[in-house]
């Protein structure tokens, strides 16, 4: 018995163990017939079995062939799962970082830093349930943002890390009556309508996080409305439309409006770094190091006393 068979041979095997014939085998290989059949008759000679009955009507497995199939198609299988994961690695990772100036710009930094000789590339699908669903279809690879918001046959396909705990916000337009307050508690939102992304498809998950937060304190989402894409429409939007946003305190500042710090009690957002299940890539190994990496220094993890949080991440927290 040898201790190494070309793989190469062995693809030649199945393929005539398939397809029980020679000539249709060499032409599903792009192969010529003599130089199959030249590839069987080495293989038969290294094993030292005879793999095929052959007749010039048809073309039947031995015993020993019927033996060696199972193992040859794994063999295969795992040569092809090595060559496809090779190649992958080598080509750009795709990282969905939602918004500019946030954790996960700050993540990606670090990444690039761990894996200098890799191409992260930066995308902005403006929320977790949109990349999600992008990365399902192999349009990304991974992103940032609220798991436990994402609907539950999204999250089965995905794997997730927690990054951070992020202070929650609300942009206020100039002239607003809380904008002058250095801090605006939740029960001084009582009445307000509030801008949660409400009827995007692409930031659910945010709206969900709204809705647990705002339960009770009688404040209101705002309906629908066609997100405001750039720093001017954002301006104009909000300078017509004077509502409150709801935001955390990394997300930039817009033109003409301010950003204050939720307080009494004082919400947190949490943040997971996302990616398909079951996917490897050099470049999602940095993402994660980066991220454990930073939210070690800067205490990411370390929560707020008397912080909320969602239901999701409160249960998580009991149950440990």
């Amino acid at each position: 018995m040898p201790r190494d068979i070309e793989p190469r041979l062995l693809r030649a095997f199945t393929a005539v163990a398939e397809e029980l014939h020679f000539t249709r085998a060499a032409a599903a290989l792009y192969v010529a017939q003599q130089a199959l059949s030249r590839d069987i008759r080495r293989l038969e000679r290294e094993l030292g079995v005879t793999l095929f009955v052959r007749s010039t009507r048809q073309v039947a497995l031995t015993a020993d062939g019927e033996r060696l199939l199972p193992y040859a198609r794994r063999l295969l299988a795992a040569q092809d799962e090595l060559i496809a994961a090779s190649a992958d690695s080598e080509r750009p990772l795709l990282v969905d970082l939602n918004t500019e100036g946030m954790t996960s710009g700050r993540v990606l930094a670090r990444a690039r830093e761990l894996a200098p000789h890799r191409e992260l590339m930066a995308r902005f699908e403006s929320g977790l349930s949109g990349a999600a669903a992008g990365i399902a279809a192999g349009r990304l690879d991974a992103s940032f943002g609220r798991f436990c918001g994402l609907a539950p046959a999204l999250r089965a396909g995905l794997a997730h890390q927690l990054v951070r705990y992020e202070r929650m916000a609300v942009l206020l337009p100039y002239g607003h009556p809380l904008a002058d307050r250095a801090e605006v508690a939740l029960a001084d939102l009582a009445g307000e309508r509030v801008y949660a992304g409400a009827g995007n498809p692409r930031t659910r998950e945010w709206t969900d996080l709204a809705r647990q937060l705002f339960a009770g304190r009688s404040i209101d989402i705002a309906p629908p409305a066609p997100m405001a894409v750039g720093a001017e429409e954002f301006r104009r939007i909000m300078a017509k439309n004077r509502t409150p946003v709801l935001s955390v305190m990394e997300f930039p500042i817009m033109p003409e409006t301010v950003r204050r710090p939720l307080v009494d009690p004082v919400p947190l957002s949490p943040v997971s770094l996302v990616w398909a299940k079951g996917r490897t890539h050099p470049g999602i190994e940095a993402l994660r190091a980066a991220a454990g990496e930073l939210a070690e220094a800067e205490s990411w993890l370390a929560g707020i006393p008397g912080s909320w949080l969602p239901v999701d991440v409160t249960a998580r927290i009991q149950g440990d």
